[in-house]
């Protein structure tokens, strides 16, 4: 997936909207964050601990939690990685952000 894919799924996603630097743009929700590209090849999203944990599970090529993130509700998503579970967890960040 690359950082334009991200851009248009992300603001495809009602209420979604761009925000950040050219080069560390983020998606936010009524001011909550969804994700923000820190790297050209690395995401980080947003996630409740329990479904950061199956993503890595599951996706363990695509997913990380580096130690930055361990007591955060992030998770690291490496851009080469499965685009389908990328755009899952934007898409489960974003529901998280609407609540």
């Amino acid at each position: 997936m690359t950082p334009e894919e991200v851009d248009d799924f992300a603001r495809s996603l009602p209420g979604c909207k761009r925000k950040g630097t050219t080069a560390h743009p983020a998606w936010y929700v009524d001011d909550r964050l969804v994700a923000r590209l820190v790297a050209p090849d690395e995401l980080v999203v947003r996630a409740g601990l329990a479904e950061r944990e199956q993503l890595v599970a599951a996706h363990p090529d695509t997913f990380g939690v580096p130690p930055r993130y361990e007591g955060h509700r992030k998770v690291q998503a490496m851009l080469s990685g499965d685009a389908g579970a990328i755009r899952a967890a934007l898409r489960a960040a974003w529901e998280l952000q609407r609540r």
